[in-house]
C-alpha cells in the first residue's frame, strides 16, 4: 500500500503536500507528512510500529492510548491551574477515518499518526549544563505525569527489560559455552572484565531487592530516556516534551534515572576506544538532578531519593553485561561492525561504573542537597 493512500486514512484536515522519510531512529519506520489548506498546516508523524520488536503492535498501542489519556487530562489540569512556567507537551493520536487508533495494511502491519512536537527539537548529546537541566526536569515532569498511573492499567512492552537479575543470569548460561570459554582463554582482557562483573554481583540486584522488600514501589517508567528523545523548545529554551512512547512500562523510575545519566554524563559516548576520555561528568549530573528534582519531588518518597546514586552506578554496569555477554555469545543481538565492538563498548560502560564509584561522595552530597 502506497505511504500516501495509508496516511489519507487518518483524519487529518487539509490536502498532503508532502511526506517523506523523519528522524534517525532505528526501530519503526517514520515520516513527516504536511497538510495545508487555505489558512493553517498541519504537520503529523506517520509510523510502522516494528513487529520483531514489538510482537504485539496492538499493545503498544492500547498502552500509548491510555498513557497519553491520562498525561493530556493531568496537562489540562495543571494548565488551569497556572501551575508551570512553560507549556508542556505530548504527542496526540491521531484517531484513523474508522475511528481507531491504527491502520492495519495488507501485510499485517500496524500504523499509526501522531502530532508532531512542533517548534521544538532534539539533540544527540547534552549541549551543557543548562540542556541537561532541561532534561532533567522534562523527564521529572514525565515522571510526574504517570505517577499515579496504575503499573497494571499497560501491558509491558518488553518482559525482561531493565531486570538486571535477568542479564545476569544470561551472562551465566553464556558463561557455560564452549566459545565464550575460547574467547575469556584468548583475551587477557575479556578476563579483567569478567572479573569487573564477580566483584559486583550484589549491585547488580541492589535495586530489585529494595522493591522485594517493600522500599521502592513499582511505578512506570519511559524506558528510554536517551536526551534524543527530549525535546527542547526552539524560542525558549525549555525542555518541553518526552517523545518515544512505546518503550513506557510498569517497574522502577530509577531504571530512567541512572540511563538518563548512564547517557548524557558520558560525553565520550558508547563507541570510545580511548577509555582515558570515559569520566562521569558531575557538572552535567548535578545540573540534571536539579532539574529532575524540581518536577519529580512532589510525590518521591525519602527511599527513593536513597537509591538514586545505586541507579546512577547500576545502569552503566546494567549495559555493560549486556555487551559483555553479547560479546561471548558471538554478536548475536547488537550491531557491530567488527568482532571486538562489543567487547570494548562493555568496557566503555565499566569505565564510566568505574568513574561513578569514584566520586560517590560528591554524587551523594549533591543528591542530599536537593
Amino acid at each position: 500500500m502506497e505511504l500516501s493512500i495509508l496516511v489519507n486514512m487518518f483524519n487529518v484536515k487539509g490536502r498532503l503536500v508532502a511526506l517523506s522519510p523523519f528522524g534517525n531512529g532505528n526501530i519503526n519506520d517514520t515520516f513527516l507528512a504536511i497538510y495545508r489548506n487555505t489558512f493553517t498546516e498541519t504537520q503529523v508523524i506517520l509510523q510502522k510500529v516494528n513487529r520483531r520488536v514489538f510482537p504485539r503492535p496492538e499493545a503498544i498501542m492500547s498502552n500509548m492510548h491510555e498513557v497519553t489519556k491520562h498525561c493530556h487530562e493531568k496537562l489540562a489540569a495543571d494548565a488551569e491551574r497556572g501551575a508551570d512556567d512553560r507549556v508542556w507537551q505530548m504527542p496526540r493520536i491521531i484517531k484513523a477515518k474508522d475511528s481507531r487508533d491504527y491502520v492495519t495494511d495488507e501485510k499485517g502491519d500496524v500504523w499509526r499518526v501522531i502530532t508532531r512536537i512542533m517548534s521544538a527539537r532534539a539533540f544527540d548529546v547534552a549541549q551543557g549544563p543548562e540542556h541537561a537541566m532541561e532534561c532533567g526536569a522534562t523527564l521529572g515532569h514525565f515522571h510526574y505525569l504517570i505517577s499515579d498511573m496504575e503499573p497494571g492499567s499497560i501491558e509491558n512492552p518488553l518482559p525482561g527489560f531493565h531486570i538486571t537479575s535477568g542479564y545476569l543470569a544470561n551472562y551465566d548460561a553464556t558463561l557455560g559455552t564452549e566459545s565464550a570459554k575460547a574467547l575469556l582463554g584468548a583475551s587477557m582482557e575479556a578476563r579483567r572484565l569478567a572479573k569487573f562483573i564477580e566483584e559486583r554481583r550484589g549491585l547488580a540486584v541492589s535495586l530489585e531487592r529494595a522493591e522485594a522488600a517493600g522500599e521502592l514501589v513499582k511505578r512506570m517508567f519511559h524506558g528510554d530516556p536517551k536526551v534524543n528523545n527530549i525535546m527542547i523548545d526552539d524560542v525558549t529554551g525549555k525542555g518541553t516534551a518526552m517523545i518515544d512512547l512505546d518503550t513506557v512500562s510498569p517497574g522502577l523510575i530509577h531504571m530512567d534515572f541512572g540511563d538518563a545519566l548512564r547517557s548524557i554524563c558520558n560525553p565520550a559516548g558508547e563507541e570510545e576506544t580511548d577509555l582515558a576520555k570515559v569520566v562521569f561528568n558531575e557538572d552535567l549530573c548535578t545540573a540534571f538532578c536539579k532539574g529532575y528534582m524540581r518536577e519529580a519531588g512532589s510525590f518521591l518518597t525519602d527511599a527513593d531519593r536513597a537509591y538514586f546514586y545505586d541507579a546512577i552506578r547500576l545502569l552503566p554496569f546494567e549495559l555493560g553485561l549486556r555487551f559483555f555477554q553479547d560479546y561471548l555469545a558471538g554478536n548475536v543481538y547488537f550491531k557491530t561492525t567488527q568482532p571486538e565492538q562489543n567487547l570494548n563498548r562493555a568496557r566503555v560502560q565499566f569505565r564510566l561504573c568505574e568513574s561513578v564509584e569514584a566520586r560517590e561522595r560528591s554524587i551523594r552530597n549533591v543528591l542530599g542537597r536537593l
